[in-house]
């Protein structure tokens, strides 16, 4: 089943032609519009009517983050306050938020991308959604809720955390799928184990809001019995929904519903486009917002684009996030991401996908620890260890030597690893978790 055969499946041509329009009547609006744009586009020297279609796209100027900030509050809002239907907004580092605005169609088209992304999780009307998405300034609870119930589906707004509730509702009410993000399902999938959770009827989890990996869905899988599927979006764009892998091809990248919005990839370095299957940092334009458009919105994500033809779609898929380019650790010369140490430690036995990376210096140099829990199956088979034990077990002797080495090959490090209990590492709450703690600062 797809959401909107016609624009999912349109042919590249007609879907360039469709683009071109867009893109061409959006330069135009936002210079029209935002004095933001007009500025920049006056200072690069570019007129509107210069940029004919895609293939023009690189010739304007990125938007980044600090340009939002910069316009805080309302200052690249194309339409008038008054005419705003909802403001949300995202946590910024300078104490002031990052905030975006949607008119009434930006409404009815953020439903309707969130609705295409659940029909591609597996996701049918009359299905039951439990959201375990915060609700309120972040887009993630009130994004996926409209966008379900415009599919048909009855929503549970039981909004994050609250993890007593959580499992109340998955007993109770048996809802066939939940949203919430990978972390927070990683969560409810070791309170179910733990206590012995039989017979829920879930069948589908719609994870997002963090980068994730394979050795994550396999956890969570296992934990919760359902297929896990990517959802990936921002707030400067739209919120969950921009892309969404399909609950049939996992692991194949996810689709970008590119009608809504163009996406690019560019050298982190020099901002020049690079070529599909290329990895470097996400950029999008938004060809049909109303409120707060975007043209060139530098993400920071770092992943990379291919068009995957023997597929049931025709959008263009984006590979799962590696990072971002701003949270890349630089160790002794050596970039190194989060997700990095995740594929790799799905490739030992009797370590659990729960694991925090410890950045201290010392002395003159940067130190990396992983702390990293073995699973709760290994724990009860080797029961009777000490935390400070675990690494002399013959069996964890031989993981840790594992996981040693294949760090070491594949990334190139030389990082102190520290086996623990199950339960040691945080877990998170119901938002996003941070599995980095740098102690340098």
């Amino acid at each position: 089943m797809l959401y909107q055969p016609a624009i999912e499946t349109m042919p590249l041509p007609k879907l360039r032609n469709l683009q071109d329009e867009r893109l061409r009547q959006l330069v135009t609006y936002c210079y029209e519009r935002i004095p933001f744009y007009r500025h920049q586009l006056d200072m690069a020297g570019i007129n509107p009517e210069r940029i004919r279609g895609i293939a023009d796209l690189h010739l304007l100027p990125f938007t980044k983050k600090q340009d939002l900030r910069d316009q805080y509050p309302f200052g690249l809002f194309a339409i008038p306050r008054e005419e705003v239907i909802r403001i949300h907004a995202s946590s910024g580092t300078t104490g002031k938020p990052t905030v975006v605005g949607y008119s009434r169609n930006d409404l009815e088209l953020f439903s309707e991308v969130v609705a295409r992304s659940l029909v591609a999780a597996g996701c049918r009307p009359g299905m039951m959604l439990q959201n375990a998405y915060g609700y309120g300034l972040f887009t993630g609870g009130l994004g996926i809720h409209y966008g379900a119930e415009k599919l048909g589906m009855t929503v549970v707004p039981v909004s994050g955390g609250l993890t007593e509730r959580q499992l109340l509702l998955l007993q109770d009410f048996r809802p066939d799928a939940i949203s919430c993000t990978p972390s927070y399902a990683q969560t409810l999938a070791g309170e179910v184990q733990q206590r012995g959770i039989q017979g829920l009827n879930l069948k589908i989890g719609i994870l997002g809001a963090e980068p994730w990996t394979e050795a994550i869905r396999a956890d969570v899988e296992a934990g919760l019995g359902i297929d896990a599927v990517n959802i990936y979006g921002l707030s400067e764009i739209i919120g969950p929904g921009v892309s969404n892998e399909d609950f049939e091809e996992k692991g194949t990248g996810s689709y970008v519903w590119e009608d809504h919005f163009f996406p690019e990839i560019v050298d982190s370095d020099t901002g020049e486009p690079l070529p599909l299957g290329q990895e470097g940092v996400l950029v999008f334009t938004t060809l049909t917002k109303e409120a707060m458009p975007l043209l060139r919105y530098w993400t920071n994500d770092i992943t990379s684009l291919t068009y995957d033809y023997s597929q049931k779609r025709t959008h263009v898929k984006m590979a799962p996030i590696r990072g971002r380019a701003d949270d890349m650790l630089i160790i002794r010369g050596v970039n190194l991401f989060q997700t990095q140490i995740e594929e790799i430690i799905n490739q030992v036995d009797h370590l659990s996908a729960h694991y925090q990376l410890i950045v201290r210096r010392e002395k003159t140099l940067d130190e990396v620890e992983l702390r990293i829990e073995i699973t709760p199956e290994s724990s009860r088979e080797l029961g009777g260890l000490e935390a400070g034990d675990l690494v002399h077990h013959p069996t964890l002797r031989r993981a840790h030597a594992e996981l040693n080495r294949l760090i070491k090959e594949l990334i190139g490090l030389s990082i102190r690893i520290t086996l623990c209990e199950p339960g040691d590492i945080p877990r998170s709450e119901g938002g996003k978790l941070s599995r980095v703690r740098d102690e340098r600062t």
